[in-house]
């Protein structure tokens, strides 16, 4: 009776591991002939939106400003500079 058993677990697994194989293989034999077409109709819509954005199409003007409403474009560039107060400098002497 355990070998009988054994025999049934054995065969699903090998079952199972087939399957699972053919999976792998199936999907690579179909990306394999779907990748050219793929490949193309992505090639295109990017070549689609290169080209809206080179004729300005790609560009979305700002809505109207209504009067007295404060803006802001962009972030003003602030240079960072150090702190020198933070404490004093202490030279050392290295020891031999």
């Amino acid at each position: 009776m355990v070998n009988f058993v054994a025999n049934i677990v054995l065969m699903k697994f090998i079952q199972t591991f087939l399957i699972i194989l053919l999976i792998f293989f199936g999907l690579r034999i179909l990306f394999r002939f779907l990748s050219p077409y793929i490949m193309r109709y992505l090639a295109k819509k990017v070549g689609e939106r290169f080209q809206n954005m080179a004729q300005g199409r790609g560009y979305k003007e700002p809505a109207a400003k209504k009067e007295g409403e404060t803006v802001i474009d962009r972030v003003p560039h602030r240079d960072q500079t150090s702190n020198k107060t933070v404490g004093e400098y202490i030279d050392y002497e290295e020891i031999d």
